[in-house]
């Protein structure tokens, strides 16, 4: 086999590749043995069709195509390697020569793994700085628990405010006509919480309980609906009461109802604990990440479109994934947040590109480096994978070697290596 590259941009090469004939002869017998097992011809068992018989019912042609692929592949691969390029897409293949007896030649463009060129990343500067305990923070934690806690009671003689509970019965009307889904009764909607149509809750700030108004309001032009889109309707709203919150008392019986404490100043206490101990976590993650990101922005590399279109594509995965698990479609949450498939990945493509660059430099410097990962390394890293999919050590290896991961499970504790690499080295300021 031979191999010649062409680089055509900073991230695209050419290889012609020659793969001798006596390898497309041998390429074009299991070819044949391939189609055989897989051909239905009568008269004949799967397998032991004759090859002039399966040349004239799917043509030679066939054979051929099929050959190219048993061929091809592996040299292309050897060129790979060859010429130590790595490929961040798939590759888009010309035949050239294509015929028994010859020379297969064919040439295949791919997008390429870019250079990256290191700065620093070795004894950076960052500082850490833990956060103080914010007592209002406390006080709010604390507020949240008694709003959970409380209870709606009826204000007698209320007006309507921002905040309030109305109970109301509604139905909605277009073109005078009610429409489908537009009533309810006794339904209970917070004034302010912008659940309902926009223009709404306004309207019923101060009516009182036993009042009737009609309401009107316009859909949005992107509504769910699209009979409903864009339409002027009209509702007609009774108040059957108003409702307001109470909160309990925050007293010593209040906590040991509401909690595993005893005393108020117990709470505290442990919130306080808790929240001292996040603000060091917290101190402690920002730390690492702004290491990791001056030697990312030290670092200057060209990234190809398709590698950040790639993880644009996998967070949206990720995402529709996220939503499943929670009984929720990505058309669904789109329509809830009056955003399209393509906005949502314009926000997503400057993390991506981020997340990218970052993956480059990272990978640039375990190889600077000369990082390695031992069998010591993959063992502890499928471990962790074990626990967290609550499966055993050796069926998540197994899944990895099936599924062809095992480079990726390399590529990610090299990674973090990297990292902490550069966070051990860092002169704190």
């Amino acid at each position: 086999m031979k191999a010649t590259m062409e680089k055509i941009d900073n991230h695209t090469v050419v290889f012609e590749v020659e793969v001798p004939a006596a390898e497309l002869t041998k390429g074009m017998e299991r070819a044949y043995q391939s189609l055989a097992s897989k051909v239905n011809i009568p008269g004949f068992r799967k397998g032991k069709v004759p090859r002039n018989v399966l040349e004239k019912r799917i043509g030679k042609e066939a054979i051929l195509d099929e050959a190219f692929e048993l061929v091809a592949t592996p040299a292309y691969n050897k060129a790979l390697d060859e010429h130590k390029v790595e490929p961040v897409s798939r590759p888009s293949i010309e035949v050239v020569t294509l015929e028994a007896d010859k020379d297969v030649v064919f040439k295949a463009k791919v997008t390429v793994k870019p250079e990256v060129q290191l700065g620093q990343y070795k004894g950076l500067t960052v500082s850490k700085t833990v956060e103080a305990v914010d007592e209002a923070e406390i006080t709010k934690q604390i507020d949240a628990l008694r709003e959970r806690q409380s209870k709606l009671v009826v204000v007698e003689g209320a007006t309507l405010a921002d905040g309030d509970f109305a109970i109301i019965d509604f139905e909605g009307f277009v073109d005078g006509v009610a429409f489908p889904g537009g009533e309810g009764k006794g339904y209970p909607l917070q004034i302010g919480s912008n659940t309902f149509i926009p223009g709404f809750e306004e309207q019923l700030i101060g009516s009182k309980a036993g009042e009737a108004k009609e309401v009107k309001v316009t859909f949005p032009a992107e509504y769910h609906s699209e009979e409903l889109a864009g339409k002027e309707a009209m509702f007609k709203v009774t108040v059957q009461d108003v409702k307001r919150k109470e909160l309990p008392v925050l007293d010593d019986e209040f906590v040991k109802e509401a909690s595993e404490f005893n005393t108020v100043e117990e709470m505290k206490e442990d919130l306080r604990s808790k929240m001292e101990a996040a603000a060091v976590e917290k101190a402690d993650k920002d730390f690492k990440n702004e290491a990791i990101k001056q030697a990312v922005d030290n670092a200057t590399t060209d990234i190809p479109a398709v590698m950040v279109d790639a993880r644009v594509d996998s967070m949206m995965e990720d995402l529709k994934s996220n939503l499943e698990s929670r009984g929720m479609k990505l058309e669904h949450y789109l329509q809830f947040m009056s955003s399209s498939l393509e906005d949502l990945k314009g926000k997503y493509r400057e993390s991506a590109e981020v997340n990218v660059k970052t993956d480059l430099t990272l990978d640039a410097i375990a190889k600077a480096e000369a990082l390695e990962a031992g069998e010591a390394d993959i063992k502890e890293e499928l471990e962790e994978i074990s626990k967290h999919y609550g499966a055993s050590v050796e069926q998540v290896q197994k899944v990895f070697l099936a599924q062809g991961r095992m480079g990726m499970l390399l590529e990610s504790i090299l990674r973090r290596k990297a990292a902490n690499l550069i966070i051990e080295s860092v002169a704190q300021a």
